[in-house]
């Protein structure tokens, strides 16, 4: 948009430059919520100069939007697959992912323990039913790996069920491809130490200590079991049609950047032109009047 400054209403002017800033501070609250946990004793600054940040995220998130409009356009079918430890950064990656984007074309798909039900079903089955129509992209906060990774790790399931997995998996998601589906698969790789600094804030930090489970302390004591789940993972499915992308994401101002730049760089996208918008003008009744909303339904004005 552009606005012709000499002829504009300055309250007009005033009020766009208030919604841009409110629609900037999103990021902003977001990053100084990372200043807060980096501030806690034992937090370390990310090496990345905050004033480019923004600045490479924003130019990002533009490009997203962009792709948003082509997937639509071309009726695209987009999965991605976030994985990693504990903490490893997959939540703040898909903030920002999701941040400016429809939520009616990019949704989020985080599933709980399965139900007894569901524990009876294909295992593939219940993460089938939210892959995406023509036009949707669907990000998969933890996924169908599940299996190879929480689920062997904590004892959810047999060994045999895990070999099973291992067996269809690569078929599952060639099939998937084959069908048309853009399948991305990313693993967020943090170190020990850092995983363990990132679990003591958690603790120090109050408005954090909610993401701290007893499933995620359990997999602290159990790291090494961890890994080699991991690495026998990525060894057994990374394959030609869906390959794994590994994410170094120590610091989290830099693996969100790198894996946001390596997404878009897999999806051939062009702008999609639009017809130009142009409001109406609002119709007037000269028998309207508006009605006083009662006091006593209002929100009480304390900011």
């Amino acid at each position: 948009m552009t606005i012709d400054h000499a002829s504009a209403d300055p309250t007009m002017v005033e009020m766009i430059r208030r919604e841009i800033l409110d629609s900037y501070d999103e990021e902003m609250e977001l990053g100084f919520e990372d200043d807060r946990l980096d501030s806690l004793e034992g937090g370390s600054e990310s090496g990345l100069d905050r004033r480019r940040y923004f600045r490479d995220l924003l130019h990002l998130q533009h490009e997203l939007v962009r792709l948003q409009d082509w997937v639509q356009h071309k009726k695209l079918r987009v999965v991605v697959l976030f994985e990693g430890r504990d903490s490893a950064g997959k939540g703040g990656v898909i903030k920002r992912i999701t941040q400016r984007l429809n939520p009616r074309v990019c949704r989020v798909v985080a599933l709980p323990a399965p139900s007894e039900r569901e524990r009876t079903q294909w295992y593939f089955q219940r993460y089938v039913t939210h892959l995406p129509a023509g036009g949707e992209i669907v990000l998969f906060d933890r996924s169908w790996y599940n299996r190879a990774g929480v689920e062997r790790v904590m004892g959810f399931c047999s060994e045999a069920e895990v070999e099973e997995f291992f067996r269809s998996v690569p078929e599952f998601e060639r099939m998937l491809v084959r069908s048309g589906i853009i399948l991305l698969k990313y693993w967020f790789s943090i170190t020990d130490e850092e995983q363990a600094l990132r679990f003591h804030m958690r603790i120090t930090d109050p408005l954090k200590q909610w993401k701290l489970s007893p499933m995620d302390v359990e997999s602290r004591r159990r790291w090494e079991d961890y890994t080699r789940a991991k690495e026998d993972m990525l060894a057994r499915t990374h394959i030609p049609e869906a390959p794994w992308w590994v994410v170094e994401a120590v610091d989290k101002k830099r693996a969100r950047l790198n894996c946001i730049s390596h997404l878009l760089e897999q999806i051939p996208y062009e702008t999609v032109e639009h017809p130009p918008v142009h409001l109406p003008e609002r119709v007037r009744h000269a028998d309207y009047l508006r009605t006083p909303t009662p006091p006593e339904m209002l929100v009480p004005s304390r900011y």
